[in-house]
């Protein structure tokens, strides 16, 4: 996959994803928080598990070795965090929470840096900075309604998706589809069953639908997109790329929710558009070295993948499990499959 296809699916992944809370906020006039976490992750689970049943794929599907990972996915990122974001919306505007949403591109970069090593540099975090100060400056103009735990309670939902993302970092290597059918299905299942157990009722037609689609949409497509693009990028990249979704976001709720944006809206749109043009050009080249490795994930023969085959593959994108050997070069690359050394 090229790296120019990898920050558009997070692109994509991004502006996905950026609906949900604007949306979410008009649902959870009629929904229960938890309630209507486990609707959007059914929603996310079930249009990925159809694909995933019907649309064929060379993708390395996942493993037992994936379960421990992915069970955690599901509790941090498909239940903990969704539930904190819409009790903090129902305390805070659209737009509010919205923003508040670039903390989890701030949680991202620290955890990938303190538990992987990844590094940004000075380039990188310039662009994390201005990606978050353009979303300070909406915030400065918009100001948000509610108590202030409100947005705390959104600043712990963007601390849970953190611990998610370098989480799915584990996995990444797996076909995406699936881990994200996985973990919609999964933690779908679990709110669903935590909120009849609370006592909540099922929504009227119109809520219940709604919440399906923009689980699927805003939830299960975007995490597929994630979950490709954080191959390529790696965690703090692909985290950073995500950063947009708040700006979406803020949009978005000026469309749907008719909150109107101050004037600090088109400077802070400058501040986000330069913040990924820097990243979108960042890369980096010094000596390293790969450290022998067995993993299974789709690829071709380029220059980390010298292995023969017993079957007839061929140079076609394939996936099997297969050993590479230590070696070292030098060329300039990111945080993909193959390059998750420390610096």
């Amino acid at each position: 996959m090229t790296a120019r296809r990898a920050w558009l699916e997070a692109g994509g992944a991004a502006l996905l994803f950026g609906l949900v809370a604007p949306v979410g906020k008009r649902l959870g006039v009629e929904v229960a928080p938890v309630m209507l976490s486990g609707l959007l992750y059914l929603g996310a689970g079930a249009l990925l598990a159809a694909v995933a049943a019907f649309v064929p794929s060379r993708e390395a599907p996942p493993s037992r070795r994936d379960l421990p990972a992915l069970g955690a996915m599901i509790l941090v990122g498909g239940l903990v965090a969704p539930v904190l974001l819409f009790a903090g919306l129902a305390r805070s505007s659209a737009v509010a929470a919205s923003l508040l949403l670039n903390l989890q591109a701030v949680f991202t970069a620290l955890l990938a840096a303190l538990l992987f090593g990844e590094q940004l540099g000075r380039r990188g975090a310039l662009a994390l900075a201005l990606v978050v100060g353009g979303a300070a400056l909406i915030g400065i103009g918009h100001g948000g309604g509610g108590a202030w735990w409100g947005p705390l309670l959104v600043a712990g939902a963007c601390l849970g998706w953190a611990i998610d993302d370098n989480l799915t970092r584990l996995v990444a290597a797996k076909r995406p589809v699936a881990i994200a059918a996985g973990k919609g299905l999964g933690a779908g299942a679990l709110g669903l069953a935590l909120a009849v157990a609370h006592g909540d009722r099922i929504p009227p037609i119109g809520p219940l639908v709604g919440a399906l689609a923009i689980g699927a949409l805003g939830v299960g497509a975007s995490l597929a997109l994630t979950v490709h693009a954080l191959r390529s990028l790696g965690v703090a990249r692909t985290g950073a790329v995500f950063a947009t979704a708040p700006f979406a976001g803020a949009l978005a709720a000026v469309a749907i929710l008719g909150e109107r944006p101050g004037v600090a809206l088109g400077a802070a749109a400058l501040l986000m558009a330069a913040g990924i043009a820097l990243l979108a050009t960042e890369s980096h080249g010094h000596r390293h070295v790969h450290e022998p490795i067995e993993h299974e994930h789709l690829h071709d023969h380029d220059e980390h993948h010298r292995h023969e085959h017993g079957g007839g593959e061929g140079d076609a994108p394939h996936a099997h499990r297969h050993r590479h050997e230590a070696i070292e070069h030098e060329h300039p690359h990111l945080p993909d499959l193959h390059h998750r050394h420390r610096h």
